[in-house]
């Protein structure tokens, strides 16, 4: 993959535009034309008025500047790649049905018309091997494709299976720890506690003994819990996910993004990919939990209700006083992805 032609964008060639950086194009193909500019006959100003722009129209004019055949043949010497597939999917005019179901793409058209990823194959890898540009990247991936089975991510079946869950394993595998939390929350807003790796064992024959006070504390830091996970899940949403201008153009940032969040808007109805996989969530949350501790009384909430919520907005007919909030996340991805970043502040 990596030995084939790099694919850009428009807006790639528009950014070189200078004497010592000059990008043009013609017929689809991109040439770095920098080294060629003191030796063009009809000096540099000519081809820097075009710097950046497709400059098909202005070889074939006559009266701007003729050229010969020899002149063609010797802009193949600065190919360094060729324009990708500018189509979008994703449009502003767009609006969810209540019940949402689009088609399946067809993985081997898709491939031969945008070059991007082969749905058929293991898709990190391909990531890794990226003959695209940043923005090419970023342009579709964030044009959604849909396939009646989850597409592969890693080749080997060991890794493959940590990146799926189906969404009940959420509720199954963190309430009894929720619950555990909230209970321990209960005994330590009402008497001193060993420390979790000392005694995690909790007195539970004196929980009717627990007053009323605590449990209104309790009560209350569970709400706040949510409150504050409802502001750091658009914070990150919009100002980690989303850092696109300042994501590097190196492969492995790309599988960075793509890992993180670019899969999710690259393949949106994907059922396994919607909730979080019990084993990364379980790396990912010990930061937050030692600062959470650090900044909060000791009482947690969790994001169960995120995740569950996450894939109901996808994959479940709702009701009426929250259809809203439904079209409004999937029109961050069908719609405008840089919009929308809320998902339980929808």
């Amino acid at each position: 993959m990596s030995k084939r032609v790099r694919i850009y964008t428009p807006e790639d060639v528009a950014s070189h535009k200078t004497a010592g950086n000059c990008w043009i194009t013609r017929e689809n193909k991109v040439y770095d034309v920098s080294p060629f500019l003191k030796d063009h006959p009809g000096g540099d100003d000519m081809i820097l008025k075009c710097a950046g722009q497709d400059i098909g129209d202005v070889m074939r004019d006559k009266l701007e500047h003729e050229h010969s055949d020899s002149a063609y043949e010797m802009l193949d010497d600065y190919v360094i790649g060729r324009l990708g597939n500018d189509e979008s999917i994703i449009r502003e005019d767009w609006e969810a049905p209540d019940d949402f179901h689009p088609d399946n793409t067809d993985s081997g058209k898709d491939f031969e018309k945008n070059q991007f990823l082969d749905l058929r194959k293991p898709l990190l890898r391909q990531v890794w091997e990226a003959n695209f540009s940043k923005s090419y990247y970023l342009k579709q991936v964030h044009q959604p494709r849909h396939l009646a089975e989850s597409a592969r991510l890693f080749g080997p079946d060991i890794l493959e299976i940590t990146t799926r869950t189906v969404w009940y394993v959420v509720p199954i595998f963190w309430f009894p720890i929720a619950g555990y939390l909230f209970l321990r929350s209960l005994f330590q807003f009402t008497a001193p506690l060993p420390g979790f790796f000392a005694d995690p064992r909790l007195p539970l024959s004196r929980l009717s003994e627990i007053p009323s006070d605590s449990i209104a504390k309790t009560v209350l830091c569970f709400f706040a819990g949510n409150i504050i996970w409802t502001m750091l899940e658009y914070g990150m949403h919009r100002f980690l996910f989303h850092i696109d201008e300042w994501l590097p153009d190196h492969p492995a940032f790309l599988v960075l993004h793509f890992l993180t969040h670019g899969i999710h808007h690259y393949l949106p109805m994907d059922r396994l990919r919607l909730v979080m996989p019990p084993a990364l969530f379980g790396a990912l949350q010990f930061p937050f939990t030692r600062l959470g501790h650090l900044l909060f009384p000791p009482a947690a909430a969790n994001d169960i209700l995120y995740d569950c919520m996450h894939y109901a907005l996808h994959h479940t007919r709702l009701p009426n006083y929250m259809k809203e909030m439904k079209k409004y996340h999937l029109a961050h991805h069908y719609k405008n992805f840089e919009l929308g970043f809320g998902v339980t502040s929808a």
